[in-house]
């Protein structure tokens, strides 16, 4: 493939899957900000090797894994540049809404789960918000299912703790 063929399916990629790639780095980071730097730098490592995330079954699986890797990774750096986005993709996302309560509600309950610990939130993202099943959040997120479930099983509880707390 050469390298203009190779830019123009790298594009055509992001273009189709840039407003969930957002969504899923704000719902990881909770920030806007961060959420931008996170898909900047896990596209740029996604364009090194896009060779292989083409050829590969599932390449939002591929995408997703690196996302969660750099966002894991993101608090090790020392080194913290702050920029202004001017992205128009994270414009437009709002927090997520909940199925089934009203705005307040889910807003109350996306607060919460934003403080969770980061592995838990990334658990309950993935399971809940990117609707992935355990086998594929266990995928991503580089552990076993039990993992998985664990994590899930604690985040939960440790929700339910939390609202039952604020709504006392």
């Amino acid at each position: 493939m050469d390298d203009a063929q190779r830019r123009a399916d790298f594009t055509a990629y992001v273009m189709a899957r840039e407003q969930a790639l957002a969504r899923l780095a704000y719902l990881l980071t909770g920030n806007r900000d961060a959420a931008e730097d996170l898909v900047q730098n896990a596209l740029a490592k996604v364009y090194r090797s896009w060779h292989r995330v083409q050829a590969s079954e599932l390449p939002d699986a591929y995408v997703r894994r690196i996302m969660v890797n750099e966002n894991n990774s993101r608090w090790r750096s020392l080194l913290r540049r702050h920029e202004s986005p001017s992205s128009h993709v994270l414009e437009v996302l709002d927090p997520p809404v909940a199925a089934g309560l009203d705005h307040a509600a889910s807003m109350d309950l996306w607060n919460h789960v934003q403080s969770l610990p980061g592995r838990q939130r990334a658990a309950i993202v993935l399971r809940y918000y990117e609707d992935l099943s355990e086998a594929q959040t266990a995928e991503v997120l580089g552990c076993s299912v039990g993992t998985v479930k664990s994590h899930t099983s604690r985040a939960i509880s440790a929700l339910r703790t939390r609202m039952s707390e604020a709504t006392a």
